[in-house]
């Protein structure tokens, strides 16, 4: 038969069980041989409805439903709920409640970036990179859970200042058939202290880490080809689309919530903000690399404040923060307090607010109305990474099909927040 047949276009699922879409993203590529033409990115297989149920319930229930937003960055979510909460109130935590939030933001930034560095790098082949990452990840859940009790959906940051103060004692590292006496020597070596020394140990050795992380992938041949010019995004179009974070740093434009609208207490910490060159997937491993070592930078300073000024971490406010035990096992007025807000919860004014603070991935917004009532009339978030998504038609069009999955580690997407 003669006659030239047509050649057409295809169109193909990426995911939503590919283990670089991140386990719930679905994307619908339409494909010119191996060339991506369109990108179609779905959302809609996690929804959580978390706004609608933080609607339905007191204030302080829905602390924990923000941890499981971007369940990587976990006490910035909580922090910018928290923080509207504050502004409607009219409350401000005690000095010491800003400093350790100051510091928890930074261990969560840290956790965040060594998560992204350790998949990314395992989407592009790299397989080691996830195990020295997770290393020392492990040290800093430690650090949640000692704060906590949990190791990652914290419920820390509470309105009024956190939950309780660090404490004196980190836990150790226990006997077992499986470690010897000098194994667990050396395991527990940096936990004979309080909290603030075992991150003093952690703050130490941290930026060596990150010289080995840069040793494994910066100048790696294999690495620089998956991603130098790969998913370049002008400065222009990271504003059109409303990007924030590394993506947006990336690209030139030195935008950070922590030195443009400071919070907490990042005007009196000194650090530098990152700021890529071109746009592209190196130069924003390149930033979060460079957010790590800053972030361990904030970490010493917020430690050194901490040591030398002990102090109450929770406003002294039995309407928002509840009486200590004693107190309450004592005296009748505040066991009616304890049990008026862990039943009922207090009432917020009537008012709009809009907190945000700079999360690991952007600006991570809570815009919160509240009709005078004992939990919100309405909540939305913003979420960095909804903005991110959206922009992945125009970021991947032209590039190959593999680059699709570099680009997808590079916008560093949580389905959590996105599908909200």
């Amino acid at each position: 038969m003669s006659g030239a047949r047509e050649i057409q276009n295809y169109t193909m699922n990426f995911g939503p069980q590919h283990p670089a879409a991140h386990g719930v993203l679905r994307l619908v590529l339409e494909l010119d041989g191996e060339t991506v033409v369109r990108a179609d990115p779905h959302i809609g297989l996690l929804h959580r409805a978390t706004e609608k149920l933080a609607e339905s319930k007191p204030f302080n229930q829905s602390i924990g439903y923000m941890d499981r937003l971007d369940y990587v960055s976990m006490m910035c979510n909580e922090h910018a709920y928290v923080m509207a909460i504050e502004k409607l109130l009219g409350i401000q935590p005690p000095e010491r409640a800003l400093w350790i939030r100051t510091m928890f933001d930074e261990i969560t930034r840290i956790l965040n970036h060594l998560m992204w560095i350790g998949s990314n790098a395992l989407d592009l082949g790299a397989m080691t990179m996830i195990l020295y990452a997770f290393r020392e990840r492990e040290e800093l859940m430690d650090v949640y859970e000692a704060v906590s009790g949990a190791r990652m959906h914290a419920t820390y940051y509470r309105p009024g200042g956190v939950y309780r103060d660090l404490p004196e004692r980190m836990p150790k590292y226990r006997e077992s058939p499986w470690r010897s006496a000098a194994e667990l020597k050396r395991m527990n070596a940096w936990r004979e202290g309080s909290l603030l020394d075992f991150l003093d140990h952690f703050c130490e050795d941290f930026p060596k880490r990150i010289d080995e992380y840069e040793t494994l992938l910066t100048d790696n041949r294999i690495w620089k080809q998956r991603t130098v010019g790969i998913g370049v995004v002008p400065p222009e179009q990271a504003l059109a689309w409303g990007m924030t974070g590394p993506m947006l740093r990336g690209s030139g434009i030195a935008w950070d919530l922590r030195k443009k609208q400071p919070y907490a207490k990042y005007a009196e910490v000194d650090f530098d903000v990152p700021v890529g060159v071109n746009g592209d997937c190196y130069d924003r491993y390149l930033v979060r690399v460079e957010e790590m070592r800053q972030s361990t930078r904030i970490i010493k300073q917020c430690v050194d404040w901490l040591r030398k000024n002990p102090g109450p971490v929770m406003v002294k406010n039995y309407k928002v923060a509840p009486p200590t035990r004693e107190e309450m096992k004592d005296d009748m007025e505040a066991l009616i307090h304890h049990f008026k807000l862990f039943t009922e919860g207090y009432v917020v004014p009537e008012g709009e607010v809009y907190a945000a603070v700079e999360a690991p991935k952007g600006e991570f917004g809570c815009y919160l109305v509240s009709d005078g009532a004992n939990k919100p009339f309405r909540l939305h978030l913003r979420a960095p990474g909804f903005a991110h998504l959206s922009a992945i038609d125009s970021i991947v069009r032209g590039h190959m099909l593999p680059d699709v999955v570099a680009v997808i580690g590079t916008l560093d997407i949580v389905f959590g927040e996105i599908d909200r």
